[in-house]
């Protein structure tokens, strides 16, 4: 506003040209009895800040409202191309998938045996109806997808300029890697890592902003754009992941037999504390296949993490030590078998945020389970102090260490876990009484053949060595009368008598 010697001058100065100046019209328009100023559309200092704000504000929204329009538009229109598109392609993007579409794919298999050759292109018609994904799947991951859009733009909109910024170069980055689908899984994970590394400098040295809050711009740059990347970098066709997995999914189901005492884990599932404590990290290091950004994989490994470290501190009465933790690792992924754990592995590796891997537990831990893995598929006999007889037999399930017996049990073991280590024991001896009699019938069958054959041998040995000579039949030696054919009536000989004296 004017002062009360600015307006006076101006007054003169009005006077001596001869011209009336009316008060009111060097006031405010918006009537706040200041002074207002032509260079500002006839307001007033501060009543121009206000209009100026709100115009502002009214711009921000509306350039909002269409990002978020264009943002609905594209995305209904990825949608409708990916469904035209589904049929023709086959992938395994995610463990829900595998299990939706696994009845299908069997009844399918099993109607390509019993169809005719003349109904070949039924027959490919229900492979491609096999092959393309739930519809249900389908609107999950586009809900999904479209949660995580609205929670990004939220976020970007306290960021003001610099989020404006972010959007820009993440839509750019996803225009920029729908054309590159035909690279390798290593040049998308090398264009995701340098989008990163651009991101992070262009907010700091650009925009300037605190490294703290450039940190947490990062997890939500890296949850928004893994999340509409998962379904083509997750465990693709290009690769052997899905051979990696089926791999080690049987390598763990052949170590079944494995013990925590042969592993050295210093953790006492009798105390149930410690039990349960052994059952969150199982679920957790599952339940990290069930996630889509690589950060939310990580914070499950952590989690798992944490529970073995306080099973361990509860047992040992003790805070626990790294050569504590691998061990039991080894023991909860042996024990879990989770799923798709080498594509899970591959996927944290390629397209998580570099700065999360090189420091913090986040890398600490997964680090160790990267170990852990690396020692199951090298796992052999000496590994757990065994003879490799004992081990081949494990492997191969002929038999199985001795269980513990029932009499050592707690008494707060239930019943029927003491009756199913009985049975469990029992069948143990039937199969080792059946395998030695089995063992004796084969010898006592082979000692049969032996001794045959050698009598057979010494016969034949006797035979050649004292040949049988076989002489013609002589004839018959003639009675004494038997020249007297004419005789025939001859009385018959005498008889002695004997005469009373």
């Amino acid at each position: 506003p004017f002062s009360s010697s600015t307006r006076r001058k101006m007054n003169l100065k009005s006077e001596r040209r001869g011209i009336h100046v009316d008060q009111s019209e060097l006031l405010c328009k918006k009537g706040c009895g200041y002074y207002g100023n032509p260079a500002w559309q006839g307001f007033c200092s501060k009543c121009w800040r206000e209009e100026y704000h709100k115009a502002r504000q009214k711009q921000i929204q509306e350039d909002w409202e269409l990002a978020e329009r264009l943002q609905r538009e594209e995305e209904e229109a990825y949608a409708s191309s990916q469904s035209t598109q589904g049929a023709q392609s086959l992938t395994f993007s995610k463990f829900e998938e595998k299990k939706t579409n696994e009845k299908t794919r069997k009844v399918t298999t099993v109607k390509k045996f019993f169809t005719a050759s003349s109904r070949a292109g039924a027959k490919k018609a229900e492979i491609q109806e096999a092959k393309a994904p739930s519809p249900a799947i389908h609107r999950q991951a586009s809900i999904e997808t479209d949660r995580v859009s609205k929670e990004f733009i939220e976020f970007i909109r306290t960021y003001q300029k610099p989020g404006q910024d972010i959007y820009k170069q993440c839509k750019l980055f996803l225009d920029t890697m729908s054309h590159k689908r035909d690279l390798s899984i290593e040049e998308q994970s090398e264009c995701a890592q340098d989008f990163y590394q651009n991101v992070a400098d262009r907010l700091q040295t650009r925009w300037k902003v605190p490294p703290e809050k450039v940190e947490k711009a990062m997890d939500e740059v890296e949850k928004y754009i893994m999340t509409r990347q998962y379904k083509y970098v997750f465990c693709p066709e290009t690769t052997d992941d899905e051979k990696k997995d089926l791999a080690v999914q049987k390598r763990i189901r052949a170590l079944h037999w494995v013990t925590p005492q042969m592993l050295c884990v210093p953790v006492s599932e009798e105390i149930p504390e410690v039990s349960d404590m052994v059952v969150k990290a199982i679920t957790d290091i599952i339940e990290m296949d069930s996630k889509r950004v690589p950060r939310d994989k990580l914070a499950c490994i952590t989690k798992c993490s944490k529970h073995i470290f306080n099973a361990i501190k509860i047992t040992k009465n003790e805070p626990a030590s790294a050569d504590d933790f691998l061990p039991t690792l080894i023991y909860i992924v042996l024990k879990g078998n989770p799923p798709r754990l080498q594509s899970n592995i591959q996927y944290i590796t390629r397209f998580c945020n570099p700065s999360r891997l090189m420091t913090g537990e986040d890398g600490y831990y997964f680090t160790n389970l990267c170990c852990a893995v690396a020692f199951i598929e090298k796992l052999d006999a000496q590994s757990l102090n065994l003879s490799q007889e004992d081990f081949d037999r494990f492997m191969t399930g002929q038999t199985s260490p001795k269980k513990q017996e029932s009499d050592s049990f707690s008494p707060d073991v239930c019943l029927g876990v003491k009756q199913m280590c009985k049975s469990l024991d029992l069948l143990s001896q039937l199969n080792e009484r059946q395998e030695r009699i089995v063992s004796e019938a084969k010898k006592l069958e082979k000692d049969l053949i032996d001794w045959t054959d050698g009598i057979t041998k010494e016969v034949e040995d006797i035979v050649e060595k004292y040949p049988l000579e076989i002489k013609p039949k002589s004839q018959a030696l003639a009675a004494i009368d038997s020249e007297n054919v004419e005789n025939d009536k001859l009385p018959p000989p005498l008889q002695p008598q004997v005469y009373a004296g």
